[in-house]
């Protein structure tokens, strides 16, 4: 399934206050005031986002309680016109006060996205650059068909660098979560 533009008005945009006035069981993302329905996961793409959770939530929260690892579906309110929903996201222990009733309410410390084939740009073009505007500290691409994860951090310019990649090996590191290694074996988990 393809995501689709929900149409408004001409010279409307949808805010958070529209965005919480959506009635149906529908997943939506609003970016730049436009509102986008969310196609539902695969079941690879659940089982590498279950074994991320795993491996972010042991280190993160059970290791010496670092913060709070949270999966998809949560809302990421960045701005009036930017409601996002990505797949994982970490909060330090300190910063959790972002945490709302409905919502997280500021830029996670740490957000993942895993691609699908109708999110790629949205997901590495477009997402990154708002979470970089937002200053999200470090942001996962995952790419299931290549079995590869980049981690890109935020420079003290303000701009994401390329802190650490594998592909189909390998490990990858977290500059956020210190000291952690996440080996591609464990995510990419051949298909039954």
């Amino acid at each position: 399934m393809k995501e689709t533009v929900v149409d408004r008005p001409k010279g409307k945009i949808w805010t958070y206050e529209d965005y919480l006035k959506i009635s149906d069981d529908k997943r939506y993302e609003v970016i730049n005031g436009r509102l986008y329905e969310m196609p539902a996961p695969t079941p690879w793409h659940q089982r590498i986002l279950k074994r991320l959770l795993n491996i972010l939530t042991g280190f993160a929260e059970l290791k010496e309680s670092r913060g709070e690892v949270l999966p998809s579906p949560i809302d990421v309110v960045l701005g009036d016109r930017y409601v996002l929903q990505p797949d994982i996201v970490f909060i330090s222990k300190d910063r959790l006060k972002i945490i709302g009733e409905k919502a997280i309410m500021g830029p996670p410390d740490l957000v993942v996205e895993i691609i699908s084939p109708a999110t790629v740009r949205r997901d590495t073009v477009v997402k990154k650059g708002i979470y970089e505007k937002y200053e999200v500290k470090e942001y996962w691409i995952v790419y299931p068909e290549e079995r590869a994860i980049e981690v890109w951090v935020l420079s003290d310019k303000g701009k994401y660098e390329l802190f650490s990649v594998a592909e189909g090996e390998g490990k990858v590191k977290s500059k956020v979560l210190e000291e952690l290694e996440v080996g591609l074996k464990e995510v990419f988990i051949p298909q039954p």
